[in-house]
């Protein structure tokens, strides 16, 4: 059984920056596709950024390109999520997901197989 566990929140101000770490266990994490996604109060989760197993290739969501980088250590089976330019509107539970049934890319909730508790990030102004 894989297992995901975030950690990096935390109380900031805006423009500041976090960065986020998901450890895996369990599992093959080399093989996994890696997403973060996010949930704001009273707002649907949302996807946030992706990236493949090599670590090349990655996507982000439209309101953190620029702002965000996504990343991963294989040998330490942790991905990370470097958030910079934080603003009020970052604010949420952040989650980390694994794809185990495919390595492919993918922005939907429905296509990861594995969810970490979260992490909350709120961003004061």
């Amino acid at each position: 059984q894989v297992q995901l566990a975030e950690s990096g929140g935390g109380l900031v101000q805006a423009g500041d920056s976090l960065r986020l770490s998901c450890v895996a266990s369990g599992g093959s994490f080399t093989r996994y596709y890696m997403g973060w996604f996010r949930q704001a109060p009273g707002k649907e989760r949302e996807f946030v950024s992706g990236i493949a197993w090599t670590g090349v290739s990655k996507i982000y969501a439209d309101s953190v390109q620029g702002r965000f980088t996504i990343s991963r250590g294989n040998a330490k089976n942790t991905a990370y999520m470097q958030m910079s330019s934080l603003k009020p509107g970052d604010t949420a539970v952040y989650y980390c997901a694994a794809r185990g049934s495919s390595s492919s890319t993918s922005y939907k909730q429905e296509d990861y197989d594995y969810w970490g508790q979260g992490t909350q990030v709120t961003v004061s102004s």
